[in-house]
């Protein structure tokens, strides 16, 4: 039995991001970010049953209104007088895995082929249509299937077109991503297409805590009990969201609304225009659900908050955030450009009479007394144990502990907060022993070793944590790296693979469903048998055994592991610098080119891993930017670290091939006979089979080499740290018309494999 919405303690941002979106669909979805464990999936989940009951034509696999239906539908045309049917709003789940014919839906080729008949089933963008469709752990789909799922969204039809037969049908749907930031970001070009965008993180109230517990139990021990107790809460949100719906139509957004709006979205520099188009929508949406018949700055201000943090973000070492302080000075340079538009009359405290709506006003004082997510629970407690923080879904958002504008469940601790604000771990500090905690996943203020805000490599991450982030130098790229031979790892932009996109390399006979239909290939295959299949003219006679499919190469994305050096040989200033410069340059091609990554830091006596496999290339970068230095060089734990990191995920990823980077001066100095430690440690490497690259970061004019011995023992290449990045500079006259290579060319490729280990050195 599925939770009750309003029995979900807290998450006040995420409560009014999805009652918004049910209120008005066009908004175009929600993406909910945060930290496992903190009630994303119930919520949504939840969120279905209180959406109205929709009635569809009788048998229609597409659901089609009977008031209006699809005039292109598969199953149609349908009369006007054909039989209605009442079914509850549909929640779909894309799993992670999905194919994409699972998702858009499938064509049976060979009734298409054979017998000219355009058979078609229904995928899950068919059956979401007038519904919702959530994605739990969005940034784990490919992007080619996220893409598919946005255009629809934003269409309102999917669109299937294969070997020249084409179909189309109605998809439209609530969309809701639920992701965990640690397993990886969206690129920015995704982000922008889902409407609104939500940080929620656990309460470090004990009390809130609690209750969450106490109602998880009592929701287990007995679901419909359970249930029956927040039944009335439920269906009070859900008539209100019916409400809203009909309320919708008649709201007016003044040009001074518009105005705030368009200064708002300018201030922030986000790009295009859709920021500024799901922002109005919001906000009408906003004073819909409040009761108001127009736009005021509180509306504004509420969709401003939703529609825009993640839409600032312009590179994988951006964070998502929104400096409230800005906004409330864009919004009131536009109430200054016009302080006599009589539209502009400051905000509304209620309705269009002035009153609250429902009961359940900007104080958050929702239905039965509790909070307007009918949180106050059935007997109206309006504390922990009766509902905990008042929400939004039944009156409005809850005040801000800081401004005490409405803005739901945002403390003075920051994103996600709700209360409580609890210190997050900070690092032990440098020294030869000092390692930043395990447990810490956030950034935080303090810098090892006595590095300051000065640092080149470091910035702050733009949340209003107060951590920071290692970012790069401005311009400076990464040559290729890419594995040798050819793959079949997940698609991606790195090394050479056999994928389900690309350019056709040959043909194959399928094994299961037909993924892309190799024509030439089938027809081939069925041309010698058609005598003995009684054909003299007309269509090709077609049997199962005949149809082949595609293999497509393309690129794939591979596991980047970086083991770096840290320790007292590589503590100089200078040298850690142009080692962080260059990490964070590869970081950057390996977020663009689809890759995961992983970092081992080696220093002292051991080696640790500070980040394991993910696609968040964020997090590597404030991991690296928290990394201290000193001590001595553990050169064979770091090489065994790596060993072992690779042999988990291969069962884990077993397709997708690794890519090891050890970027090294070559000393080996801790330990008994370190040095013959160290061989044995690239040994064991070397006969994983993964693809190596020893970077040399030694510098000076006194070298010694030891990272070419390593290579030599890796079977790997050693390329020099300078080699590996370089600055797009625009060529000299002196260099015109030379036949020299630019230093900026980031596509020229290194090959890892190989036993010559200093190809390319000079």
């Amino acid at each position: 039995m599925t939770y009750p919405f309003s029995a979900v303690l807290g998450m006040a941002d995420m409560r009014l991001a999805l009652l918004l979106n049910a209120v008005s669909p066009a908004i175009g979805g929600v993406l909910v970010r945060g930290e496992k464990g903190t009630a994303k999936s119930t919520a949504v989940r939840a969120l279905a049953a209180l959406l109205p009951p929709v009635r569809r034509v009788a048998g229609c696999r597409f659901a089609c209104d009977p008031a209006e239906p699809d005039p292109a539908c598969p199953d149609g045309p349908h009369p006007a007088d054909a039989a209605a049917e009442t079914h509850p709003a549909r929640l779909v789940e894309l799993p992670v895995g999905a194919a994409e014919d699972r998702v858009v839906g499938s064509l049976d080729l060979e009734k298409a082929l054979g017998e000219g008949v355009r058979a078609f089933e229904p995928g899950l963008l068919a059956a979401a249509h007038r519904g919702v469709l959530y994605v739990d752990e969005v940034n784990l789909l490919h992007d080619h299937l996220v893409d598919l799922l946005l255009d629809a969204a934003a269409m309102g039809r999917s669109h299937v077109e294969r070997e020249g037969v084409s179909v189309s049908h109605a998809a439209r749907f609530l969309l809701v991503g639920t992701m965990n930031p640690e397993e990886g970001e969206l690129r920015p070009q995704l982000l922008d297409r889902f409407g609104l965008t939500v940080e929620v993180g656990a309460s470090r109230d004990p009390a809130v805590r609690v209750e969450v517990v106490r109602r998880r139990l009592a929701a287990d021990a007995d679901p419909a009990g359970f249930a029956a107790r927040f039944a009335d809460a439920d269906a009070e949100i859900a008539g209100q969201v019916a409400a809203a719906r009909r309320r919708l139509p008649g709201v007016r957004l003044p040009d001074a609304a518009l105005r705030q709006i368009a200064e708002v979205c300018a201030a922030f520099d986000v790009d295009g225009m859709r920021a500024d188009i799901v922002t109005a929508r919001t906000a009408l949406a906003h004073a819909a659900w409040y009761g108001r018949d127009r736009v005021t700055i509180d509306d504004v201000r509420v969709a401003a908050r939703l529609a825009l943090p993640h839409r600032r973000r312009r590179d994988p070492f951006d964070t998502p955030g929104l400096d409230e302080k800005r906004l409330d000075e864009a919004l009131q340079r536009a109430q200054d450009a016009h302080p006599d538009d009589p539209d502009d009359d400051g905000p509304d405290d209620g309705g269009p009479d002035g009153g609250d709506p429902q009961g359940g006003g900007p104080d958050g004082e929702g239905p039965q007394g509790g909070g307007p997510d009918g949180n106050g629970g059935p007997d109206g407690d309006g504390g922990p144990n009766g509902g905990g923080p008042s929400g939004p879904a039944g009156g409005g958002p809850q005040r801000n502990a800081v401004d005490g504008h409405g803005f739901g469940e945002r403390g003075a601790d920051g994103p996600g907060s709700e209360g409580g604000g609890a210190d997050d771990p900070g690092s032990e500090g440098g020294g030869a022993g000092g390692w930043p905690h395990d447990g810490d996943r956030r950034p935080t203020g303090g810098r090892p070793n006595g590095v300051g805000d000065d640092d080149p490599t470091s910035a702050p991450s733009g949340d209003g944590s107060g951590g920071r982030v290692a970012v790069p130098r401005g311009g400076l790229r990464a040559r290729l790296l890419t594995a040798p031979g050819v793959g079949d790892g997940v698609p991606g932009r790195r090394s050479r693979a056999r994928t389900g996109r690309g350019r056709t390399a040959g043909a194959r006979v399928p094994n299961g469903r037909v993924g892309a239909l190799h024509l030439p290939a089938t027809v081939r295959a069925a041309a010698p048998h058609q005598a003995s299949r009684g054909r003299s003219t007309g269509p090709l006679r077609l049997r199962p055994g005949d149809v082949r499919e595609a293999v497509r190469e393309g690129r794939e994305g591979n596991l980047v592991l970086f083991v770096v050096d840290a320790s007292g040989s590589m503590g100089a200033r200078q040298r850690m610098t142009a080692v962080k410069d260059a990490v964070l340059a590869l970081l950057t091609d390996a977020y663009q080119r689809r890759d995961k990554v992983a970092v081992i830091a080696f220093r002292g006596a051991d080696a640790r891993t500070l980040l394991p496999a993910t696609s968040s290339v964020l997090a590597a970068s404030t991991r690296l930017a928290e990394l201290p230095t000193g001590g001595r060089t553990p050169l064979a734990e770091g090489l065994l670290a790596a060993a072992d990191l690779l042999r988990v995920e291969r069962l884990r990823d077993p397709k997708r091939r690794p890519l090891v980077l050890i970027v090294t001066d070559g000393r080996a100095t801790a330990g008994t006979r370190p040095l013959d430690r160290a061989a044995g440690a690239a040994a064991v490497l070397a006969a994983s089979g993964a693809a190596c690259v020893v970077v040399d970061c030694e510098s000076g004019p006194v070298r010694l080499n030891l990272a070419n011995r390593l290579a030599l023992q890796l079977r790997a290449p050693r390329r020099r740290l300078d080699d590996l990045v370089a600055d797009p500079q625009p060529p000299t006259r002196g260099d015109l018309g030379r036949n020299t290579p630019s230093q900026g060319h980031s596509s020229s490729k290194i090959y890892t494999g190989g036993a010559t280990a200093d190809r390319g050195d000079r």
